[in-house]
Formats: C-alpha cells, structure tokens, sequence
C-alpha cells in the first residue's frame, strides 16, 4: 500500500530486478504463513529467507543481463510455482478448519 503511494518513479533498467524482488518477496511471505499455520515458524528463517531469495533473484537477472542469456525466467519458474504450491497448502488448511 505504501509503494502506491509514494511518488518514485524508478528507471526502466530496474523494472526486471524490481520485479523478481517482488516476487522472491511474495514467495517468502506465503512460505512465513505457511509455516505459522503449520506451528514450524522460525523469524530468523524468515528474515534471512526473505533477503537471500531477494539478493539471489537479483543475482540472477543481472547476471543474465550480463551474458545476454534470460536466467530471470529460471527465478520466475522457481518463485512461481512455490508460491502456488503455497497458497495451495495454504488454502487446504484453511479449508480443513
């Protein structure tokens, strides 16, 4: 909500980094949840969760910048299908309730 809000404009380089970040973000907030519905929630593996796949993702799409080679669609695939397979889990468990 606040990112709406604040008026930053980044540069179009960034868009790329910017959104594997966010994704690698969303990956480890749904794993958080995950965990803390299924009572093995540990805030420092969270927090280091959350920035190392941050820092890898961006890891990756610069370095595939670099060799011309598209390695962000490796990030993309990774973080994609263990979000689903985490809102997947997710959802179950709410249902099960």
């Amino acid at each position: 909500m606040i990112g709406l809000n604040v008026p930053i404009v980044l540069p179009q380089t960034y868009a790329q980094y910017l959104g594997l970040a966010v994704l690698a973000a969303l990956d480890s907030v749904f794993g958080g949840i995950r965990a803390a519905m299924e009572d093995h929630y540990d805030n420092r593996i969270f927090v280091t969760g959350f920035f190392s796949n941050a820092l890898l993702a961006a890891g990756l799409a610069y370095l595939g910048t670099k060799l011309g080679v598209p390695l962000s669609t490796a990030a993309v695939v990774a973080f994609g299908v263990r979000l689903f397979q985490n809102l997947a889990i997710i959802r179950r468990h709410i249902l099960k309730k």
